[in-house]
């Protein structure tokens, strides 16, 4: 598959779904709690329509992994060798307490890879993107496009952390690391301020599951990045279980 071919109509599908987003965003929206206690709004279920019905379009014969779709059992998804993986929205906390800093996600998965993903910011208007031979991208709110790459090696690491989830082990670790500047950032954008060289590493010693990194894991593959697992492996998708392991995202410097 060219890459570059379906890029545009994914951005285009992933924008729509930004958009739906964004007017609720804007709203006096209501916040539900699902069974695990997660927020939810009428957002993620609106965008995951938008996509879900887009990406269809796009390749009718591609199925699809959301997390706010049914559940699909592993004796289907076990045959997937290609699949869309996406989060209608990555950081509802950020979106229930209006920081702006949440993110809809779009990735295709083929034979356990990220190879092609599509993160929109919506409530900053920016969108980053990237694929695998094609480099990655970040469209700024003033409609200017330009290459992202991730930084060169530095003396002093920014470690990006999340601004909801710094547990303990993920403090324990960051402490062992020694000097170091401290970079917050909400959702998805962790992996894309390293993408485009605002940051150096993202160590996630808690729980994520699939559908919140494989967009952009994706992106800062193609902006030479990489995602491994505390094993020193990359991080897969496609396993039976949907909950990432522990994993370190870097710059690869």
């Amino acid at each position: 598959m060219h890459y570059s071919s379906i890029l545009p109509d994914v951005i285009r599908v992933a924008e729509e779904a930004s958009e739906r987003v964004l007017h609720i965003y804007q709203s006096d929206f209501k916040v539900d709690y699902k069974e695990d206690k997660s927020p939810i709004t009428a957002a993620d279920i609106a965008s995951h329509e938008v996509l879900v019905a887009g990406l269809r379009n796009i390749g009718p014969d591609i199925p699809v992994l959301s997390e706010e779709g049914k559940s699909i059992p592993w004796e289907e998804r076990k045959h997937w060798k290609r699949f869309w993986l996406i989060d209608p929205i990555d950081g509802t906390r950020d979106f229930t307490q209006r920081t702006g800093e949440f993110t809809v996600n779009v990735a295709l998965i083929e034979d356990g890879v990220p190879v092609l993903g599509v993160v929109t910011v919506p409530a900053q208007h920016e969108v980053y993107w990237g694929a695998q031979g094609e480099g990655a991208f970040k469209r700024t709110r003033d409609g200017q496009t330009h290459p992202i790459r991730v930084a060169g090696p530095r003396r002093v690491k920014r470690i990006v952390a999340s601004k909801n989830h710094l547990n303990d082990e993920t403090r324990a670790f960051i402490d062992q690391l020694g000097e170091h500047e401290l970079v917050q950032a909400g959702s998805s954008l962790k992996f894309c301020r390293i993408a485009e060289g605002r940051a150096d590493l993202y160590p996630r010693l808690g729980p994520t599951c699939e559908w919140d990194t494989g967009a952009a894991h994706a992106v800062l593959l193609a902006a030479g990045g990489r995602v491994d697992t505390l094993e020193g492996e990359p991080l897969r998708y496609g396993k039976e279980d949907i909950y990432n392991p522990f994993f370190i995202a870097s710059s690869n410097a």
